[in-house]
Order: C-alpha cells, then structure tokens, then sequence
C-alpha cells in the first residue's frame, strides 16, 4: 500500500474529478487520456520507485 497523503474528502473529490474527465473523453480515446495522464502524473511525482509502487498498488486486487 502507498502512504496516504490526501485527507478522504480531498481523495473523494479526485475521485469525482477523474470520473468526470473520464466520462467527457469519447470511449475510444479513454485509453491514450488514462496513459497520457498516468504520464503526466509520473512526471510530476518525479521517482520512478514512486511510480512503480503506484502502479503495483492501483493494480492490486482488481478482480
């Protein structure tokens, strides 16, 4: 698990800002938007263990 850094109410409201931004992408283009955000998002975080360890946690327990 990743340390937590944002407080539930700001989680929750990221949350409801993705699925926003994800709903007004046409669902063809969805993928290249989640990539090109995971990248921007790895880039501002500026670790790439960081990165490693969010993709690892986000891709947990899935199904």
């Amino acid at each position: 698990m990743t340390a937590k850094k944002l407080a539930p109410a700001e989680l929750e409201a990221v949350y409801d800002l993705l699925s926003e931004a994800i709903d007004a992408v046409p669902e063809a283009q969805r993928e290249l938007f989640l990539a090109k955000l995971a990248l921007v998002l790895a880039n501002m975080v500026g670790s790439p263990g960081q990165v490693a360890a969010a993709v690892k946690a986000a891709a947990a327990n899935l199904g």
